[in-house]
């Protein structure tokens, strides 16, 4: 509103400069950007990286399998710890000695975390391996992806805003720039003897 009211102000005015129209138009030019261009960079960012991470996602659920893990023993000197994986901080955590059962059938053993809070030799839970036992992050789910996708987007688009901004600002910095030079340099033509009594006659 501020672009169109500049160009509306100087649109007869007798003291309008050429920069001052120029200014206008230019924060026309970006408020245009602003609203036609950044919805646009946001929801091709949005879609691109919705795609990227449903393609993950699909090959996440294909390569990470939930296996039955039962508990061999608490690892001495093991707390209670919050899962970094859990959607809210109340999931707690003890590292145990457990073993299981691979997809491709081979034993293994070792160190994790299970959502038990006071684990007992033989209690079973659940845990996330590879095909060949090794234990990885639970997959990533649909609906997480889908909204990294869309903070993605509306980054992009926040980004592209920041963009036409300091583009804009910079023309207009350039355009007073070039004003004071032309402005100094009509004082230096004026002499040191502007404004004196006598001067020019």
């Amino acid at each position: 509103m501020r672009a169109i009211s500049g160009l509306w102000r100087w649109r007869h005015n007798p003291l309008r400069r050429a920069t001052d129209l120029a200014e206008a138009w230019v924060a026309l030019t970006a408020l245009l950007l602003i609203l036609v261009v950044t919805p646009l960079v946001g929801a091709l960012v949005g879609g691109l990286a919705q795609g990227a991470l449903q393609e993950s996602v699909r090959e996440q659920r294909a390569s990470r399998h939930l296996v039955t893990a039962t508990v061999v023993r608490k690892v001495p000197g093991s707390s209670l710890d919050v899962d970094p994986e859990a959607a809210t901080g109340r999931n707690m955590r003890t590292r145990v000695l457990a073993d299981w059962t691979a997809p491709d059938g081979t034993v293994h053993q070792d160190r994790v975390m299970a959502g038990l809070e006071t684990p007992h030799p033989g209690d079973r839970f659940p845990i996330w391996t590879d095909e060949h036992g090794r234990t990885v992050a639970r997959p990533l789910d649909s609906s997480t992806a889908a909204t990294h996708a869309v903070l993605a987007g509306f980054g992009a688009a926040l980004l592209a805003v920041g963009l036409i901004e300091g583009v804009r600002r910079l023309a207009v910095w350039r355009m007073v720039r070039r004003r004071y030079e032309r402005w100094d340099q009509a004082w230096d033509r004026a002499g040191p003897d502007w404004g004196r009594t006598g001067t020019g006659s």
